[in-house]
């Protein structure tokens, strides 16, 4: 874990983000007394999933769907069919 000041971070700020980029933890200090962290993000599917519902392009799911759901078997339709029942559900929002 680095350490620096307000002004060296400041002045360097790409050296010490492509620091974090590769896993480097920077603290940075004000006078001697450290008040912020900088972490790199984890990549993983949590963050991705909050950015799509801050920007209103997905909602989180309210409960789990049960292990019986992923065994039952669909209902037979055509293709087509289901698509002509989206585009008409679509159009009515």
């Amino acid at each position: 874990m680095r350490t620096t000041n307000i002004a060296d971070l400041r002045n360097h700020l790409t050296r010490y983000l492509k620091e974090v980029r590769a896993g480097e933890q920077i603290v940075v200090r004000d006078r001697k007394l450290p008040f912020a962290k900088i972490v790199p993000l984890a990549h993983d599917e949590d963050a991705e999933d909050a950015a799509l519902v801050a920007a209103g392009q997905m909602r989180k799911a309210e409960y789990a769907l049960p292990a019986a759901f992923w065994r039952m078997r669909r209902a037979p339709i055509e293709r087509h069919v289901a698509a002509r029942a989206v585009s008409r559900d679509r159009k009515d929002d």
